[in-house]
């Protein structure tokens, strides 16, 4: 048995990343499998996500696009009712922020529209690994208009106005923590989240040291009696485990796992949305393992974005 305190790191390495190796190192939480990654696995990692439809994993990268076109197409664009993209316009420009998942369910949505085409046309172009099957840059719709698209790098995301900055800026953190916290951490809807999956992961393997981790809990001092009665439980919990292990597969033995059990999870969001975790997850109501992490990162992030 492991016993281990709760933590979160910034994801600002895979921030200046390309996209798919952002998504392969995403997506590999799942099931653990981080010593799989090499420089040529990221593509046809991606692309099998891509081509089974694994959704969850495509939110994990956002992409900024600067369009200047006709106001009259970005009212169709609007008519289309897009979701989960940011859409904002500043003078004869529109600024669309969205994952990858939320492009390509565009391009699918409505590929006859001027300006999805446009904004297909560019993505597949630029990565058509993401956008097989989905869109072909050939068959865009050609259009009397002039459609300017351009991707906008980060530190020109981060120069926005503070009104754009915190709908377009997408900021994910990695947190080391309980599955009571991710529970609630996972309520928060218009996120995007990865997580370790206690349904794949055998925790007998040699690469989890052939036991079950655990969060240190909050609630009792070490060494108390209260902190000795935890650990038993625990205790007991990893040996039932591992002997149904033996008999049985890590989705049936994971039913005696309980909320102490460590996990990893991803949470990928623009700052508008951090801000509301905050709001909500930092306060005196909130739960006392939550507001461990909470805390910490807000007085981080509002050091790199005081508005927050």
């Amino acid at each position: 048995m492991l016993i281990v305190p709760p933590s979160f790191t910034i994801q600002d390495d895979l921030d200046q990343a390309p996209l798919v190796v952002r998504l392969e190192a995403c997506g590999r939480i799942c099931y653990k499998s981080e010593e799989l990654i090499t420089a040529d696995s990221a593509l046809p990692f991606v692309r099998k996500i891509a081509a089974h439809g694994h959704n969850s994993v495509l939110e994990m990268a956002a992409v900024t696009l600067r369009i200047v076109c006709d106001r009259v197409l970005d009212d169709r664009l609007f008519a289309l009712q897009p979701r989960y993209l940011q859409i904002d316009r500043t003078d004869r420009e529109l600024l669309v922020t969205g994952s990858v998942r939320a492009f390509r369910e565009l391009c699918q949505q409505a590929p006859d529209n001027e300006l999805v085409s446009a904004v297909g046309g560019f993505l597949a172009r630029r990565h058509p690994y993401l956008f097989e099957g989905v869109f072909d840059p050939a068959q865009a719709v050609a259009v009397d208009s002039a459609i300017a698209v351009e991707k906008l790098p980060l530190d020109l995301v981060e120069n926005l106005p503070e009104s754009l900055l915190f709908r377009h800026r997408y900021l994910g953190v990695t947190f080391i923590t309980n599955r009571a916290v991710t529970h609630e951490l996972v309520r928060h809807r218009p996120c995007s989240f990865l997580q370790e999956s206690q349904r794949y992961c055998r925790y007998s393997q040699d690469k989890f040291g052939n036991q079950v981790t655990f969060i240190k809990p909050l609630f009792f001092a070490d060494g108390s009696p209260e902190y000795r009665l935890w650990a038993q439980a625990m205790e007991e919990t990893e040996k039932i485990y591992l002997q149904l292990l033996a008999t049985s597969t890590p989705q049936a033995a994971r039913t005696v796992l309980p909320n102490s059990c460590k996990t990893e999870i991803i949470v990928y969001c623009n700052l508008l949305q951090w801000r509301h975790i905050f709001s909500l997850r930092t306060i005196a109501a909130a739960e006392p393992s939550m507001r461990e992490l909470m805390i910490p990162l807000a007085d981080e992030l509002r050091r790199r974005y005081p508005g927050l």
